[in-house]
């Protein structure tokens, strides 16, 4: 056998795990496997050198010799043990390698391949025959940026996704980074086997001026003094319109208000909504008239 780079066919390094490696295989053999690229003599030849590359590194003791080898690991044996009977320690790819890799394969597409003689899986290391095993399609992954205004209430929108329109609910209240999974939207399945799934992870950009903590909103709001120390009544936008706030006597700065209801609407509960909190900051006056001044001072007296 030819010396071959077989960390880089898999896309790994030799520092990687052992499960790391196999997660790397699982990946590719998933991709490249003949069933699901039917006709595709490139795609068959990169699924040989993959299964032959995992056979090797894949496999603590052949990782170890390869490793110290190189091009040379399958005569690690005869280099090993002077006047032993050739070939002892030597890799065949033959049973114990097909078995191994038949269980392993079982693992990745969930159901192992029959061949018609019966027995081996039909797809073993280097051998390819036909294959009725049904394998799920692939995951998709999709992204969907909206403004915090779009998500206000539920709403179809309709997606392009591999050159398929896919008609969705975007359920009111989804959080930004949340995502959904649609059942059977993925890829299709293999000889009978169900479709993928497709996972759509939002990203929501908030275009208001208020912060957002799930269902809750916050929002931060100045008052004069006078207001402040005397009470009153402001106007307050929220994001279904303006309502007048009102302000107790006293009130202190960085205190906070809450106005139930007012938040946003609860994930799949759209009847339902969180609160708004306002904080107050309390504006103090810098340029004083001497008749203001004179007033404040009679203030601090009596107090």
């Amino acid at each position: 056998m030819a010396y071959k780079d077989y960390y880089k066919v898999l896309g790994v390094t030799k520092s990687s795990t052992q499960p790391e490696i196999k997660k790397a295989y699982k990946r590719l053999a998933r991709k490249y496997h003949p069933d699901v690229n039917p006709n595709d003599k490139d795609a068959e030849e990169k699924f040989k050198e993959i299964n032959e590359a995992f056979q090797v590194i894949g496999k603590a003791e052949n990782r170890k010799k390869y490793d110290q080898l190189g091009e040379h690991w399958q005569h690690a044996g005869a280099q090993n043990q002077a006047g032993a009977q050739g070939g002892q320690n030597q890799y065949t790819g033959g049973a114990e390698g097909e078995a191994d890799f038949a269980d392993f394969f079982e693992s990745v597409f969930g159901q192992r391949a029959q061949s018609s003689q019966g027995g081996r899986s039909s797809h073993g290391p280097f051998g390819y025959g036909g294959s009725s095993a049904r394998y799920k399609g692939e995951d998709i992954q999709a992204t969907l940026s909206l403004n915090l205004t779009e998500v206000l209430e539920s709403h179809k929108r309709t997606l392009s996704v591999n050159g398929k329109n896919i008609r969705i609910t975007v359920p009111a209240g989804v959080e930004n980074g949340q995502k959904i999974r649609l059942k059977g939207f993925g890829g299709a399945g293999v000889n009978g086997g169900p479709n993928g799934d497709l996972y759509i992870q939002f990203n929501i950009h908030n275009n208001t001026e208020f912060k957002r903590e799930k269902a809750s909103l916050y929002k931060t709001i100045e008052l004069d003094l006078f207001t402040a120390v005397l009470g009153g009544e402001v106007r307050v936008k929220t994001l279904s319109g303006e309502v007048n706030l009102k302000i107790k006597p006293g009130t202190q700065n960085n205190s906070q208000q809450k106005l139930r209801g007012q938040g946003f609407p609860k994930y799949k509960k759209d009847q339902e909504k969180g609160d708004l909190y306002i904080t107050f900051t309390i504006k103090i006056p810098t340029e004083l008239s001497d008749q203001e001044s004179e007033l404040f001072k009679q203030l601090k007296a009596l107090s």
